[in-house]
């Protein structure tokens, strides 16, 4: 007997996927700095809590001018993590436990201490090895002025002048970024081959797939004209780029070569949702973060709006959407909902925002039932699963990100999203490292413990308990699985949407929400208020 039921969805269209910031996830080595070592104690949460696979920011070698996003050498591991001998036990720990695993690829630019860059700056002007780079000279008499006005994602200038051989100033390069993350010349081949070889070095080693950082800037106007204050699609210097799409469709061929093919996962910002869209062709990357849904504050209208434009964008080109509420760069959710401006910028980002933390944890429980019930794949932070708060009173002399030295200090930087996670209610590190090892390298706040795994695992009301329960039924339900999504209308204070037979039910009005009818509550973010839903809380229940 044969049956015609459809062949099941490739995993990563709904997968939950965990992000891990090894620095701040466990430290087996006791120096202060988490490790590989650490990930691997810890895997067994992670099998508890859920989760389809995770994802690690840089591991690679690197002078961590800006958290390991400054590659010295792909090929190899930071000894403050590992050796590449523990990644490949991580990556077959993990997968014996059903968990994926997804590296970070950073195509736009690598560290000052690349063995490329320090042959360029070797080789000197006109020389084969900086054409790998984007090394030009620089304006003015004597070329004191850089060669373009552009402004780095850091704040400031994107211009780095060198010293040459003899002593002399000499040419200026191109960072988009910090001075230690020279960018490079994607028009060059050999840069092309390299990141391709990068990608199979890692797929033979059992990666599952690659985020592929800051995705829409490696490609630049080779003229490299100043930024006009408007321009047409694809016409920004160094912003999407339309060449930016033949290296994406030869890094799909790649991932397409293995029996299991792998997954290409984009960080793209773009408002344009047509123009992100492209990224997300067959030949393409396989999805891509959704920035707009982080970004948007606590309010239905302009959520469901968010949610109706991903939808969209996403379903003419077949791709599953995504959805996040935050990551290692952005204020954690229980902080940035318990506050008047409840949305996210780079830019909005100061010292001294007040915060009610019993709001944004109310907040934040729904956000997390909110979409974990969305038609996707679902990215969870580390931490977000225990609550915790941004950090934000860190001594001003431990702060590391350039973010905030290159802002003059206004920006708090991204640091307060970083800080080492609590395992256990005691101890010195409450568990992030050996009770003998050294202090985490961000000091964690009094009373951390309060939110760690321990004190939370047996707590039915924990957030850890709601996340568990919440990817569970994600997992079991088949309501919560494939791409079903119809919107409920329960009144503009309400974001309410049907998946089969789950419903999913927000309440963000100032008034308790009736609920609409239904058979059985299967979880809700707070306990209901007899037959309706209390203000700042969501709701799952069968239809």
């Amino acid at each position: 007997m044969t049956t015609d039921l459809p062949p099941p969805a490739p995993w990563w269209r709904d997968a939950v996927i965990y992000q891990i910031y090894p620095r701040s996830f466990a430290d087996a080595g006791g120096d202060g700095i988490g490790d590989l070592g650490g990930v691997r104690a810890r895997l067994g949460h992670l099998g508890d809590l859920g989760v389809d696979a995770i994802w690690f920011t840089p591991w690679y070698l690197s002078p961590m001018a800006d958290g390991g996003y400054d590659v010295a050498d792909y090929r190899a591991i930071d000894p403050a993590f590992g050796t590449l001998t523990d990644a490949e036990a991580l990556i077959a720990d993990a997968a014996a436990l059903g968990i994926r695993t997804i590296v970070d690829v950073v195509p736009n630019h690598v560290s000052s201490d690349h063995a490329w860059f320090r042959a360029a700056l070797a080789a000197g002007p006109g020389s084969p090895e900086r054409e790998r780079f984007w090394f030009r000279e620089g304006r003015g008499e004597h070329g004191e002025l850089p060669p373009t006005n552009w402004r780095s994602s850091f704040a400031g200038g994107t211009w780095t002048r060198v010293t040459e051989a003899d002593g002399r100033p000499g040419q200026w390069y191109l960072h988009l970024f910090a001075p230690e993350q020279p960018d490079l010349n994607w028009n060059h081949p050999e840069v092309r081959r390299e990141h391709e070889d990068v990608l199979r070095f890692w797929f033979d080693r059992g990666v599952a797939g690659i985020r592929v950082d800051s995705a829409s800037m490696p490609v630049k106007d080779p003229e490299l004209p100043e930024v006009p204050e408007t321009y047409a699609a694809g016409e920004h210097p160094f912003i999407d780029r339309d060449g930016l799409h033949d290296i994406y469709r030869g890094w799909r061929a790649v991932a397409d070569s293995y029996a299991e093919p792998r997954v290409l996962v984009g960080e793209v910002w773009l408002d344009d949702q047509k123009r992100f869209a492209r990224y997300l062709r067959a030949d393409e990357m396989h999805s891509a973060f959704n920035f707009d849904f982080m970004g948007r504050p606590w309010d239905a209208k302009e959520l469901r709006e968010s949610i109706e434009s991903t939808l969209d964008a996403h379903a003419p080109v077949g791709a599953p959407a995504t959805w996040v509420l935050s990551n290692h760069d952005v204020t954690r959710p229980v902080t940035r909902y318990g506050r008047a401006e409840t949305s996210f910028s780079f830019l909005a980002k100061r010292f001294g925002e007040p915060t009610d933390l019993a709001l944004g944890e109310r907040r934040a429980r729904a956000a997390a039932l909110l979409t974990a019930a969305l038609p996707g794949a679902l990215y969870l932070y580390q931490g977000d699963e225990l609550g915790l708060p941004e950090v934000e009173d860190l001594p001003l002399d431990v702060l590391q990100d350039p973010m905030h030295f290159r802002s003059g200090g206004v920006d708090p930087g991204r640091d307060g999203c970083r800080v080492p996670l609590p395992w256990t209610r005691e101890g010195s590190t409450y568990g992030f490292g050996p009770e003998d090892g050294q202090p985490p390298w961000l000091p964690q706040p009094t009373g951390w413990g309060d939110r760690s795994v321990q004190a939370q695992h047996d707590d039915p009301a924990s957030m850890l308990a709601l996340y568990r329960s919440a990817l569970a039924l994600r997992r079991a339900e088949a309501g919560l699985r494939g791409e079903s999504f119809a919107w409920i209308d329960l009144g503009p204070d309400a974001i309410a949407f049907r998946r089969d037979d789950v419903m999913c039910a927000v309440n963000f009005g100032p008034d308790p929400l009736p609920l609409p009818a239904h058979r059985e509550v299967l979880l809700t973010s707070v306990p209901l208020d007899g037959d309706s839903l209390p203000i700042d809380a969501a709701a799952w229940l069968r239809a």
